[in-house]
């Protein structure tokens, strides 16, 4: 059969730092007990600079080196949508802001999908039913707060997962061939979609968190009801029995998954482990990490299930091709084993603002952002691009109309040349336990760029005693700084260890 689209890379992202749940019930077994099993693992959070959005521009950057994509070589992208329920701008496309931390061109097609959990599946099939002849990048990020002592806190977690997808061959399906993309990870089978208003949790527009209904009577009455019937549908029009699924995709606790498993006849299905122990359930982002897990183990010739639920059912049936092609770079065992325990609960409250702790007089300033330079210099702040010297290839950040290297001091010599995905490592630092910090202390210091040239920068993810001098750092997006009084935020980026 042929495929509706294919897979051709993905992406994930986890943040580094991890909060172990036996810390969570340990602050809180005053209020209420936990067991050991409740306890187990760690839950992925949030460092104070990281937020669904920077989630996002990590998860796609990833995707994007694994297709073989670069400063030089851009991937041909018609569309970039961005799906989360905790997106960071309300009223400002934020799918816009993911596509210039990209550096993409200014024809790409943004779009914002948010309101469900099922909005990363949603995003992935509209990408896949497109009918242009471009890439297709959908991300999914979500980085939810959850009320200290709820049953949420030791559930959710921050992640993002990125997927690129390229159109079915043109003509194979009227023609009766299979044929497929040669560089396609899985080919997407079937789509299938049920709308159903089932309120199972909802969050009203300016609440903080979530409000969880009865866990029985959501199982019960909608996703033992719900989902098989839409897996039936997809089945059906990707031609295939139950007994053909090999690997069965889908958020929520392992008990109910099962259950939804044994109605629809997926005896053979290996459930796809949720991945609660290395990071929690990263909401609407979540199906897609999950799937792009699937894709790592599967073997080729195996089917894949993968289901979206929130106010109905999203269904997708992957096929994976044969051969199947290696993932080049980040996978999503990579994401995972990337991390460091979180050793305070209380800072992790801070970063979540959910504790306001008295930084004292330094962190009294105005942070108001300048957006008429911000816009003059979009591509220099929110993509990173710096200069190359056409006559010496001196780097600089930088871009200015004279070449800096006192040797050459060229006018208008300036090329873009983009340093997010470069190497650097660390010069100099300083750990300034004086200026305001929402971590301190403040970390930063002269980092030098592999291909030439040096930036004094913030780094991130590092604490005291952790840095060193020719320390290896790569650079991500992260928020810069934020406005309080006019609610806002700065975003730019930083250094951190490789």
């Amino acid at each position: 059969m042929t495929a509706l689209g294919s897979i051709v890379s993905y992406g994930a992202y986890v943040p580094r730092l991890r909060l172990p749940r036996e810390r969570i019930a340990a602050a809180m077994q005053w209020l209420k007990s936990t067991s050991a099993a409740r306890a187990a693992g760690s839950r992925a959070i949030c460092n104070w600079d990281e937020d669904s959005l920077t989630l996002a521009v990590e998860a796609a950057r990833a995707c994007l080196l694994n297709a073989g994509a670069d400063a030089d070589s851009p991937p041909p992208l018609c569309s970039v949508s961005l799906a989360s329920t905790t997106l960071p701008f309300a009223d400002r496309s934020n799918a816009t802001l993911l596509a210039a931390a990209l550096d993409l061109p200014v024809t790409v097609e943004t779009a914002d999908f948010s309101g469900s959990l099922r909005a990363g599946t949603t995003a992935l099939a509209q990408a896949v039913k497109r009918t242009d002849s471009g890439l297709r990048l959908p991300v999914a990020a979500d980085a939810r707060l959850s009320k200290p002592g709820s049953a949420q806190e030791l559930e959710y977690g921050a992640g993002a997962a990125a997927l690129l997808i390229a159109p079915g061959v043109p003509g194979g399906r009227e023609a009766g061939r299979d044929e497929r993309d040669p560089r396609s990870l899985g080919d997407i089978l079937s789509v299938s979609h049920l709308a159903a208003d089932f309120v199972d949790h909802y969050r009203l527009s300016g609440e903080s968190f979530d409000y969880a209904l009865e866990e029985r009577w959501v199982r019960d009455e909608a996703v033992n009801k719900l989902v098989p019937a839409v897996i039936t549908k997809a089945l059906e029009a990707a031609d295939l029995s139950s007994s053909s699924i090999d690997h069965f995709v889908m958020a929520g606790s392992a008990t109910a998954i099962k259950r939804i498993a044994e109605h629809s006849g997926l005896h053979r299905a290996r459930i796809q482990d949720a991945l609660r122990d290395d990071c929690g359930d990263t909401g609407a982002a979540h199906p897609l990490l999950l799937l792009a897990a699937a894709i790592e183990t599967a073997a080729p010739g195996q089917h894949i299930l993968a289901i979206g639920f929130g106010q109905g059912v999203d269904a997708l049936v992957v096929r994976i091709p044969t051969p199947k092609p290696a993932v080049r770079h980040r996978t999503v065992v990579d994401a995972l084993a990337r991390r460091k325990a979180e050793q305070y609960y209380t800072r992790y409250l801070s970063h979540s603002g959910l504790l306001e702790a008295d930084f004292g007089m330094r962190a009294e300033r105005d942070n108001r952002s300048a957006h008429s330079v911000a816009w003059r210099k979009h591509r220099q702040l929110t993509a990173f691009v710096g200069g190359r010297c056409r006559s010496c290839n001196t780097v600089q950040y930088p871009k200015s109309p004279a070449c800096v290297n006192p040797q050459c001091r060229r006018i208008d010599t300036q090329t873009d040349y983009r340093l997010a995905d470069v190497l650097g490592r660390v010069k100099s630092f300083t750990e300034d336990w004086q200026a305001f910090s929402p971590r301190p202390p403040s970390i930063y210091g002269n980092v030098e760029f592999e291909p030439g040239g040096n930036l004094l920068m913030e780094l991130t993810d590092l604490d005291a005693g952790e840095v060193a001098v020719g320390m290896p750092v790569n650079f991500v997006f992260r928020v810069k700084d934020i406005d309080p009084m006019r609610a806002f935020k700065r975003y730019f980026w930083k250094a951190t260890q490789v």
